[in-house]
């Protein structure tokens, strides 16, 4: 039998009550762990939450991380810990080893409107952002120093509106926005990007993406290359799946910086 104290509730709309590991406001992302263990979620509440898969009990509340409502979160293989938000900036969390919170690594600050949504490579190396003003993702770099963790390289421009979902696969970055277009970029040698394709065909904004590679096509007639389905969600009520083929680095041309 679980027992609760007075202390244990706060005050939420309409006068309700509810336990104090519970957001009081829309949960607006969710990211798991890499082993699945771990759940986090972030909220308009303006708090990130540490959740444990197996009981689903709550580990952990960070509250006030942000100064206003959180949008976006992503993790990376080292325990990192990235947050969005409406207040134009990006955290960097992390718990070290023998500690039970998460503490504050680095803030990044570039954007100049609400982030809305954030995208990070496998490895960990590169961060993507995208917010709510001038259509521009923003590419940050580990920063070698380490003084400020991360550090803006640059920014990938060709949406007219706000980004409003990101997603990586492989070395493509996929985003989404409210200009009705998805766009897929590459990664390139030397980190460069240049733009691939531009799908066209919802008739609202662009609010979700998946991407992955697909399996059931090797890549043209000779077999090189790779295919890859992306996968998007709009304000039109539809899902649209698009296909692209995406030639080796040897036979493609054309790489620009960001």
């Amino acid at each position: 039998m679980r027992l609760f104290s007075a202390k244990n509730y706060i005050q939420v709309r309409r006068h309700k009550k509810c336990t104090w590991v519970h957001h009081v406001d829309t949960i607006s992302a969710l990211a798991l762990s890499r082993d699945g263990s771990l759940l986090y979620s972030v909220s308009w509440d303006r708090t990130f939450k540490v959740w444990k898969t197996s009981n689903f009990n709550c580990l952990e509340s960070v509250w006030n991380a942000h100064d206003d409502a959180i949008n976006a979160i992503v993790l990376s293989n080292d325990t990192h810990v990235y947050t969005g938000s409406a207040d134009k900036k990006i955290k960097v969390w992390k718990k070290n080893e023998g500690e039970k919170k998460h503490s504050l690594v680095a803030t990044l600050e570039k954007h100049k409107s609400a982030v809305n949504a954030l995208a990070l490579t496998i490895d960990g190396s590169i961060l993507y952002s995208g917010a709510a003003s001038n259509g521009s993702i923003i590419v940050w770099e580990k920063d070698g120093s380490g003084d400020r963790h991360m550090a803006a390289a640059g920014a990938l421009k060709g949406h007219n509106k706000a980004i409003l979902c990101l997603t990586v696969v492989s070395d493509l970055l996929c985003s989404g926005s409210a200009d009705k277009t998805v766009r897929v970029w590459r990664r390139g040698i030397g980190k460069a990007h240049s733009l691939l394709a531009v799908f066209e065909g919802h008739e609202g904004p662009v609010k979700c993406l998946a991407a992955a590679v697909d399996n059931n096509h090797t890549g043209d007639t000779t077999g090189s290359g790779t295919s890859y389905l992306v996968y998007s969600g709009s304000l039109d009520f539809d899902v649209r799946i698009w296909q692209i083929w995406v030639p080796p680095f040897r036979c493609f041309l054309g790489e620009s910086s960001t």
